[in-house]
């Protein structure tokens, strides 16, 4: 039977052409007109004033935390069910990131999770929105502002989510996209950083490039990354964010059929359609098992592998990842974060995937329920 990858993108005639176009041009490397273009159309489609295109949303995050200027002993709190990436940057910079928890019903970390781990020390907090679902802002960004700590944004996985009406990416100091394989818009690997201070964005395209010095080239008073985006992937990209609307439209669908086919099973627990302040854009659609379903995780997550249907577990907790406690991060126990963790996977959820494949990974959920509840 075929197999059912956990995200096959969709990709059409018009990035084709467009990346044919940068080969027949002679485009190869991040020379030529496509990554300006696709900066000024992504910093336009995200509400914002400069866009900064990188080789990953990784690269991003860490030329992000390096241009905000964080010192050794600085902390930034941020939410420990994400990807390394976002504590690696931290690192990397020097600062030291302390993980808070999150909520056990939309999966995000709130202000009273963020209020929970601040010290004298803390200068930043970085916000994930995660799985397709973003935490209460408003308050947040009040309370950062009176404390007077910068706002470093993960949008990696929000890609046309609104908050209150406005697009998730439009609410950090400074922001970050991954445009991964995985993600609403893709160019393969890639990321876009977004802000709105024009001194900050120069900060960011210059660690981009090496910190190359314009008047005087190969020399460098600092170090930088070679962190450039392909004049290809950017050409990729340009189709897809004209067409955005479009594309969350469909993640939508995905996601509404998956809820409503599993949100009234006693067995497992899913993210909320919408909360008071956003509609859930389903970037994944994830799955945790409830306590007393009669079966674990890795017993679904291999009866779905047996059948050729792919799934991925839930982030680990930064405060759990060894490398992290090597580099002296603090234990530190967050239950939510550690249940939600050992019990969350998602299902297939690219755009790619057709409603009969869809419908298949539905029924397979369901079969193995029902064999083991019986």
């Amino acid at each position: 039977m075929r197999p059912v990858p956990v995200n096959t993108p969709a990709l059409f005639a018009e990035e084709r052409s467009a990346v044919l176009q940068c080969l027949d041009e002679g485009w190869i490397s991040s020379e030529g007109p496509h990554v300006a273009q696709f900066e000024v159309l992504f910093a336009e489609t995200f509400g914002r004033a400069h866009g900064v295109a990188v080789s990953s949303g990784t690269a991003g995050l860490d030329i992000a935390v390096r241009a905000l200027g964080l010192s050794p002993g600085d902390e930034v709190l941020v939410p420990s069910l994400t990807i390394i990436s976002c504590a690696s940057a931290i690192v990397n910079s020097g600062a030291r990131p302390v993980p808070v928890d999150c909520d056990p019903s939309d999966w995000n970390s709130h202000l009273q999770h963020f209020q929970a781990r601040i010290t004298p020390r803390t200068r930043a907090i970085m916000l994930v929105h995660l799985y397709g679902l973003c935490a209460d802002l408003a308050p947040l960004l009040a309370w950062a502002r009176e404390r007077g700590l910068a706002v470093i944004e993960d949008a990696s996985e929000a890609h046309g989510l609104d908050y209150a009406r406005s697009p998730c990416g439009s609410f950090g100091d400074i922001s970050v996209f991954s445009l991964y394989a995985n993600k609403v818009v893709t160019t393969g690997e890639g990321g876009m950083i977004l802000c709105n201070d024009s001194a900050l964005a120069q900060r960011c395209r210059s660690l981009r490039n090496l910190c190359f010095i314009p008047e005087r080239r190969f020399w460098h008073e600092e170090l930088g990354w070679n962190y450039r985006l392909t004049a290809m992937q950017a050409a990729l990209g340009i189709p897809q964010l004209r067409r955005l609307p479009e594309l969350v439209r469909r993640k939508r669908a995905i996601g509404r059929a998956y809820h409503e086919a599993f949100r009234a099973m006693p067995q497992f627990q899913v993210a909320p359609a919408a909360t008071p302040y956003c509609e859930n854009v389903w970037w994944v659609f994830g799955i945790v098992i409830s306590a007393g379903a009669g079966f674990s995780r890795a017993d679904i997550v291999a009866a779905l592998g047996a059948l050729g249907i792919g799934t991925r577990p839930f982030f680990h907790g930064l405060h759990e990842q060894p490398a992290l406690l090597l580099q002296g991060m603090a234990a530190v126990s967050l239950p939510v974060t550690e249940a939600l963790s050992a019990a969350g996977f998602y299902l297939p959820s690219g755009l790619g995937l057709t409603d009969e494949d869809q419908y298949r990974v539905i029924g397979a959920v369901r079969d193995f329920v029902e064999a083991r509840t019986r």
